[in-house]
């Protein structure tokens, strides 16, 4: 998981090749298998198998840095009630969804398609999925130039995300060694995030890890990345024989040095 974590990259460039027979079957089988995970109380993966038409009307529209991402399919995300809670969730699946894909040498990149239109969304996805937040595109990923540097992006450090006690006090390597979460804090700074911008922070408190997102300026928070993390954390926790599971905490908010942040959940340990 942590060499996973360190290397996951989003694919954004895809072979014209079909996803079919058995792979396919696999895919929908995890849909199935993740949606009875979370008890069918949040989300449904959804299958566009006509990745041509979903990215003629989406182009210039939506994708990544205003860039539409062709792929030979799409993977919907459909919500069954707007709420905090269900955006977290579904993320939190989708993200282990798109690990799972990994494993059958398919690649994947979310697309952020909340400003289209929803006329545009009903045409491109079908009526009952026009308010579809976001989609992943999925195929089988180009090969890479090797003689082409892959981009880098810079990671913030362990002291600039997990605090000790509370929110702008630093916590110390060796307290984090002394209580055998070095790896794991080392790792989650992996963890992928809109544009890059890693907006989770971490308070160790006691026996609990809280998690805080940064507030946008327009008093927004992305919920999708709060998800994200939640799930990478989970799993990086399981292979240092931590098993838990979130627990979605009240709206409360916190500030440090001009930074707004918003609780989002609860972790023992």
């Amino acid at each position: 998981m942590s060499n996973f974590l360190k290397n996951r990259r989003s694919v954004r460039e895809y072979k014209n090749k079909e996803i079919t027979g058995d792979v396919k079957a696999q895919i929908l089988g995890l849909f199935d298998q993740l949606e009875k995970e979370d008890e069918n109380k949040h989300f449904n993966f959804v299958l566009f198998e006509d990745g041509d038409k979903v990215y003629r009307l989406l182009d210039g529209l939506a994708g990544y840095s205003g860039v539409m991402i062709k792929s030979p399919h799409y993977i919907g995300i459909r919500l069954k009630k707007v709420s905090n809670e269900s955006i977290i969730y579904a993320s939190y699946y989708a993200e282990k969804l798109m690990t799972e894909l990994s494993k059958l040498n398919l690649g994947s990149c979310w697309i952020n398609v909340k400003n289209v239109d929803k006329e545009v969304k009903s045409e491109a996805f079908g009526e009952n999925n026009k308010n579809i937040g976001y989609i992943i595109a999925i195929g089988y990923p180009k090969a890479s130039n090797p003689f082409v540097e892959e981009p880098f992006s810079p990671r913030l450090s362990i002291q600039d995300i997990v605090y000790d006690e509370e929110l702008g006090r630093p916590i110390s390597i060796e307290e984090l060694e002394r209580r055998g979460l070095d790896d794991l804090f080392y790792y989650i700074r992996f963890a992928p995030s809109n544009y890059n911008k890693q907006p989770w922070r971490f308070i160790l408190k006691n026996n609990k890890v809280i998690l805080l997102l940064e507030v946008s300026e327009e008093g927004k928070t992305d919920l999708m990345d709060a998800g994200i993390v939640m799930y990478y954390f989970v799993e990086l926790a399981k292979t240092i024989g931590i098993n838990g599971e979130w627990i979605i905490a009240d709206n409360l908010y916190m500030a440090h040095d001009g930074v707004n942040c918003r609780q989002i959940g609860e972790f023992q340990i």
